[in-house]
């Protein structure tokens, strides 16, 4: 099942350097709660500045939901002791609010109460707001306020000139692209590794439900809790963060222009459902941004994105065949409840390894109903990832090998690449990440999954998120800055509050006017 990476890794071995210099950046996301577990129900806190236009604290899909994004690094430590900055600020700043620790959310009796992220008067900022009404009426708010973390990856353009043999970005831009598409589809085939070491949603509180049937199987613990023995990640199950509606747009990572034609394709064709919603309702109020498919293309639901940074009003995908892919993001993450920052370096380090493999492992081409049948591995391993004996299938009808088995073989890999990384700097640190997380297919007690479970059968959702969220909320405040200043905090703020104004001043078409001319 494991493709024979042995050549690659050997190549790898004798170019250690060429890893020198890789590119990570964190998103993390959080829901602001009041102290006896419910949804805030205050603005986005004016001191942190405008969510608009902030560098490094914005807002997702809900007033309440924080989203905190570091500049890209290329230390670890570094990178995340600037994510801890952020942390330890807006933990300061937010009173006797406190940041959720988990994936899925808190206790929200009436979905009604979740109000949509705000970002001001100006086109571009009502234009954000009336996405997220979109994704409101389709999809609803509950599902929006799952939080994760987006990690974001590149490899140096050293890697690129000793692996594809390119001279500079520029004339190694089809090349580049097509590495990172191949690491993509490996992604497809074998990122269900992520959520069995890392899944950390096993359960949910039931009141996330609202009424709705379901048809799986959960089991209900006297605190309200509803759970599956064997899941890992149900932030990733059809009760999460997934549209069946997409899974017909033929969107394939073969090639960047059949990719981009694909998604281009779909935020242009209509949906007869999204159609009887309409654009308004009777009253003129607006009701989404279109009727399409897709609104925009950060509509697609997807485990991983090829990305590369915007210009001023460009759309994503043109920014790609501009330039072709600079990063790719990964989506799979759930929020690590033993963290207080929601992520932690054994994570940073595994996805490392993980993503090197991808980019180094042979990755035939794939077909949109290829593509579909990895969704099959994945839903067993987000479902019952844990469960004994669990067996995984490769390709649409091949043979089936046990969970367990693949696993250790893929570490077998992954360990060569630890040593090639470890040499760079004469540690082990990459090593005892591959010794820590190979023993979880032996004994799966010891994934995040199973671990947190004991604590939510233990203490609840609500019980386990309001001690984790207090205790985090003290240590975070107590703990002085590493990387940032309070001034620099206080700048930042400033700054974007005036940038935002700068742009609701230069505007001069109306909002009607506005959403035409970028359709």
């Amino acid at each position: 099942m494991i493709p024979d990476v042995s050549q690659a890794l050997s190549w790898l071995e004798a170019h250690p350097d060429a890893l020198k210099g890789i590119g990570r950046g964190i998103e993390r996301e959080t829901l602001r709660v009041k102290p006896d577990g419910h949804l805030a129900t205050t603005g986005h806190p004016e001191t942190l500045g405008s969510a608009l236009t902030h560098k490094w604290i914005t807002t997702d899909f809900a007033e309440t939901l924080l989203e905190f994004i570091t500049p890209v690094d290329d230390n670890i430590d570094h990178l995340l002791a600037f994510l801890r900055d952020i942390h330890r600020h807006v933990s300061r700043d937010l009173g006797e609010e406190r940041m959720w620790p988990m994936s899925m959310p808190c206790l929200i009796e009436d979905s009604q109460q979740i109000e949509l992220a705000q970002y001001g008067n100006s086109n571009i900022g009502k234009m954000k707001t009336l996405y997220r009404e979109g994704l409101k009426n389709r999809y609803g708010s509950l599902m929006q306020v799952i939080s994760g973390v987006h990690y974001n990856f590149s490899l140096p353009i050293s890697f690129w000139q000793a692996w594809v043999d390119v001279k500079d970005e520029k004339s190694g831009q089809q090349a580049i692209s097509d590495g990172y598409l191949r690491l993509i589809r490996n992604y497809y085939r074998f990122g269900w590794i992520i959520p069995y070491l890392f899944g950390a949603s096993p359960g949910i509180c039931s009141s996330f439900l609202q009424g709705k049937e379901t048809a799986l199987p959960f089991e209900r613990t006297d605190k309200g809790m509803l759970y599956l023995p064997y899941a890992t990640s149900l932030r990733l199950s059809d009760l999460g963060y997934t549209n069946k509606s997409q899974s017909g747009l033929g969107i394939t990572f073969n090639n960047l222009p059949d990719y981009v034609k694909a998604l281009k394709a779909a935020i242009k064709t209509p949906s007869e459902e999204y159609a009887k919603k309409g654009v308004k309702d009777e009253q003129g109020n607006w009701l989404q941004l279109n009727t399409n498919v897709l609104q925009i293309e950060n509509e697609l639901y997807a485990p991983i994105r090829p990305k590369r940074v915007t210009r001023s009003g460009e759309n994503p995908s043109d920014a790609l065949l501009r330039g072709g892919i600079e990063y790719i993001e990964v989506r799979s993450l759930d929020i690590n409840p033993f963290s207080p920052i929601g992520v932690d370096e054994n994570q940073v380090r595994f996805l490392d390894l993980f993503l090197i493999w991808c980019t180094l492992a042979e990755a035939p081409e794939m077909s949109s109903e290829e593509l579909l049948c990895t969704r099959a591995n994945w839903n067993r391993v987000i479902l019952e990832g844990r469960k004994p004996d669990l067996m995984l299938g490769v390709g649409c009808n091949e043979a089936q090998h046990p969970l367990k088995e693949v696993g250790k073989t893929l570490f077998g890999d992954l360990r060569r690449v630890a040593e090639t990384l470890d040499s760079q700097h004469g540690d082990r640190h990459y090593q005892e990440v591959c010794d820590r997380l190979v023993a979880s297919f032996d004994d799966p007690d010891l994934t995040y999954s199973a671990r947190f479970l004991m604590a939510l059968k233990e203490n609840g959702i609500i019980g386990t998120g309001l001690a984790l969220s207090e205790q985090y909320r003290h240590q975070l405040a107590e703990e002085g800055l590493e990387i940032l200043t309070d001034a620099q905090f206080e700048q930042e703020a400033v700054r974007s509050n005036d940038n935002q104004q700068e742009i609701e001043e230069s505007d001069t078409l109306s909002f009607e006017d506005f959403l035409k001319s970028r359709s």
